[in-house]
This record gives C-alpha cells, sequence and structure tokens, in this order.
C-alpha cells in the first residue's frame, strides 16, 4: 500500500498542452520516486481534465508493485488496446514516466486544470485509498486584444466653398491727412502686403474673388468727431487705390470704419507693465463718461499723465490701422481631382473632399491616416477635422495627439465613443464602461455595445 504522506505524491516535472488540429495533445513527465506500492498493491492514477461542471478523464496510468506486475500480464492485458499504461514501480529507485493522451478538443479545456486521481488498490482490488490532487492549469485561451470600434464623422459638403484671407494695413498719412501717398515713410511695405494678399488669390485658377473690404480704425488721440472722419475717409482711400490696381469684374468693394480702436487698446493696455493699468482699464470698461473724448481726458490724468505719454508713443500707432479681407470662392472638385490635389495644394480642398479621398483607401492603412493627418493640418480648429484625426490617433496609438485633437473636438457621441476607447486601450476598463453606458440609444449605440462586450471579455479572461 502507497504510504500517505508528502513524500508519497507523483510530481509533474515537465509537461506540455497543445492543440493539434480538433485534438488536445498532452504530455508529461511523471515523477514516481517518492512513491512506495507493495508488491500486491496497485496505485492507479487517472489524469482528469475539468473546469466547472465540466469533466473528461484520461488514460488510466497502472503502477503495480512486483507480484501485482505479473497477474497483470497473466492476464493478458494490452495497454495500448485498452488505452491505458502500466508499469512496475521499483520501489526505493528514482523512476519516471513519460505519459502522453490525445482527446477530443472542446471550447472549455482552453482555461482549464489538470488533476490526478489515485486509487491504491489491495490484494483483491479493494479501494484503500483514494486521493485528488491538482497537476497543472491550462490557459491555451489567446489573450484578448482590445479593438474597440470606432466612429468618423463626415463632414458636411459646401455647396459653395468660401474662404477669406485677412491682413492689417499700417498706413502712415500726414497729420489729418486722408490721402495715401504710396512713398510715404513705411506705406511702400504696406502697401506691398496688401497687394500680394489679393495676388495670392488672383493667380490660383481655381478661385473667383468675390469681395474686398476694408475696415478703417484711428487711435482715441484727438477728438472723437475727427477720428470718425479719418477712420472713414482713410479707409475709403485704400479702398479706391486697391480698385484702381485691379479690375475685378464681379467682385464687392465694402468699406467700414471705427473711429477710435478701444478694444485694441484694452487688448495692449493689458498687455503693457503700465504703472497704473488697473486705473486705465477701469476708465475702459466704465460705462460713464459717455463723451469719449471725455474718458479720453480721464486718461491722460492717470499717473500724472506719464502713463499717457508711453500710450501715446507706443500704443496709439498701432492702433491707426486698416484691416482688409479678401473674400473668394473654390471651385469644387471631383475625387479623382481631390486625389492629386491633397499632396500638390491640399488648400483647395474641403474638408468633405478630404474625407471622400480618404474612402479611397483601406480603413486603418497608412495612406487612409495620412488623409486625416492632411486635414487637421489644414483646418486646425475644425471640430470635426480634429475628431477625426483623433480617432486615427487612436487606431495608431499615439494616444498624446489623439487626447490634443479630442480637446478641440465638439461634444458629440462619435468623441465620446473615442474618449472611452482611449480609456479601453489605457487598461481603465471601468472609465470606459461608464461612458459608453451613457451612449445607448445613441446613433452609435451598436458600436459602445461591442465595445462594452470587448470589456467584459477582457475582465472574464
Amino acid at each position: 500500500m502507497a504510504q500517505k504522506n508528502e513524500e508519497n505524491q507523483i510530481h509533474v516535472r515537465q509537461q506540455l498542452v497543445e492543440r493539434v488540429d480538433s485534438s488536445l495533445v498532452i504530455s508529461m513527465v511523471l515523477d514516481l520516486s517518492g512513491v512506495e506500492v507493495a508488491s500486491g498493491n496497485s496505485m492507479v492514477c487517472t489524469p482528469i481534465i475539468e473546469r466547472e461542471d465540466s469533466v473528461v478523464a484520461l488514460p488510466q496510468l497502472f503502477i503495480n508493485g512486483r507480484s501485482r506486475h505479473i497477474l497483470y500480464e497473466r492476464t493478458g492485458r494490452n495497454p495500448q488496446e485498452d488505452g491505458e499504461f502500466e508499469l512496475r514501480r521499483r520501489n526505493g529507485t528514482e523512476q519516471t514516466f513519460d505519459y502522453h493522451a490525445r482527446i477530443p478538443f472542446r471550447k472549455w479545456m482552453e482555461k482549464s486544470e489538470v488533476s490526478l486521481v489515485t486509487d491504491v488498490c489491495g490484494c483483491g482490488w479493494e479501494a484503500l485509498q483514494n486521493e485528488k490532487s491538482p497537476l497543472f492549469p491550462i490557459n491555451m485561451a489567446q489573450p484578448i486584444v482590445l479593438k474597440p470600434l470606432l466612429a468618423y464623422v463626415v463632414p458636411q459638403a459646401e455647396d459653395v466653398k468660401k474662404r477669406s484671407i485677412e491682413g492689417s494695413a499700417f498706413l502712415d498719412f500726414p497729420v489729418n491727412k486722408i490721402t495715401i501717398y504710396p512713398e510715404y515713410r513705411k506705406n511702400p511695405s504696406e502697401l506691398q502686403k496688401i497687394r500680394e494678399t489679393i495676388d495670392v488669390v488672383r493667380n490660383d485658377k481655381y478661385a473667383t474673388i468675390t469681395e474686398v473690404s476694408i475696415k478703417g480704425y484711428a487711435s482715441p488721440e484727438g477728438s472723437y468727431s475727427n477720428n470718425a472722419y479719418l477712420a472713414e475717409n482713410r479707409a475709403k482711400a485704400l479702398l479706391n487705390y486697391v480698385r484702381n490696381l485691379y479690375n475685378f469684374k464681379d467682385a464687392r468693394f465694402t468699406v467700414d470704419f471705427e473711429p477710435e480702436d478701444w478694444a485694441g487698446l484694452e487688448r495692449m493696455v493689458k498687455e503693457s507693465n503700465l504703472e497704473g493699468k488697473d486705473e486705465i482699464l477701469a476708465i475702459i470698461h466704465a460705462d460713464t463718461p459717455k463723451d469719449w473724448d471725455q474718458r479720453e481726458w480721464k486718461l491722460k490724468n492717470v499717473n500724472g499723465g506719464a502713463d499717457y505719454r508711453i500710450i501715446l508713443r507706443d500704443i496709439y500707432p498701432a492702433l491707426r490701422h486698416s484691416d482688409y479681407a479678401v473674400k473668394y470662392t473654390i471651385r469644387n472638385f471631383t475625387v479623382q481631382e481631390a486625389k492629386e490635389l491633397i499632396y500638390t495644394d491640399p488648400k483647395q480642398l474641403s474638408l468633405n473632399e478630404m474625407f471622400q479621398v480618404a474612402q479611397t483607401y483601406e480603413p486603418g492603412s497608412e495612406k487612409y491616416n495620412e488623409i486625416f493627418e492632411i486635414a487637421v493640418r489644414m483646418y486646425p480648429n475644425d471640430p470635426v477635422s480634429n475628431l477625426n484625426a483623433a480617432i486615427t490617433a487612436i487606431d495608431s496609438r499615439r494616444f498624446d495627439a489623439a487626447r490634443r485633437y479630442l480637446a478641440k473636438a465638439a461634444d458629440v457621441p462619435e468623441k465620446k465613443l473615442a474618449e472611452a476607447a482611449l480609456l479601453m486601450l489605457e487598461g481603465k476598463l471601468d472609465e470606459a464602461e461608464s461612458i459608453l453606458t451613457q451612449l445607448k440609444g445613441t446613433s452609435i449605440a451598436a458600436q459602445a455595445e461591442e465595445n462594452l462586450k470587448q470589456i467584459t471579455a477582457k475582465r472574464n479572461e
């Protein structure tokens, strides 16, 4: 009879479990060195694979004492035909047995456990002892790789692609004059900036200029009425200068003016180191006096007039400017045309045209992702371009870039789905689940539900 103690146990020294076609193959080296079996007794070892209520027994191994081994051979049993193994235990010696078994594979076996049931039998084959001990776990299941579903947003198509280029000109005029002198002081360079802006559009074969607009500003220096006169008529002078340079058949020319640029004054004072900054800003924000000339007079007296002298010298010149805008349209393109322009002149394309180009490539491919990167570079502040770029960044595991893009995306369900996907891939399953459950009933409920299933599978692996 086998001794029942810690040293009288069968140990597994090596094991290999693999799936071959539709079978599960188990190989293990059983170390019998610590087992003693009396001459007339047997130890019947039955390896089993089990998981919860599912159990499969493997072929038995008969470990016989000397007399029982002889008896076993006399019975005429054939271990191979009977689906079993048999050996004689030579007590007190190191002894191993190479065990091999092949059984039909079942899905539940991917995560299961191999145990050994041992029955010790006496001379009359009565069971003297029965034990079950775990040998090793089986984990053949492939790790769950999260591949969260995402949803791109189709940018709205533009019936007419309207564009605009804007700038500011700081022309020099003699005191109280409204006539432009092209060679006066820095006027040559300022006028050149305007011409270059217009020429960029005028020389674009895909563009049609629809409007040139000028808005003139004066500084608060001097009387409000005189500044209104100067701002209006200097803007008109600049508009006429531009009109005389070009022959735009169907373009509109519009002019506007603001007598005194108090908003610009406020902005520049905030950025300054003026000693009386807070007092100056309080005067600018105050509802009274309503008269702008009286308000300027109050500015002159802040800090004994020292700050006003700085304003007069460093700030007021920048408030005398003419803002201009060249508005134009760009014709629409076919997908094939857009496919060529995306790499040569992408500014011509709308977001929708870029999106249509992307659809000609395999989703997730290098070309596909590249189109969305180009789109966000051309439209860096557009909520849709940022959301779609975030999705490609998530797909390519560029999480920092994805976060930057998502910060500029509109708060739509597709953004929530992307945020949840980002959390899933970072292993923050609880946070991702919380967001995804909020998307039930939305247009992307199916994607959210699939991602929730992936989370559940990941937790259960």
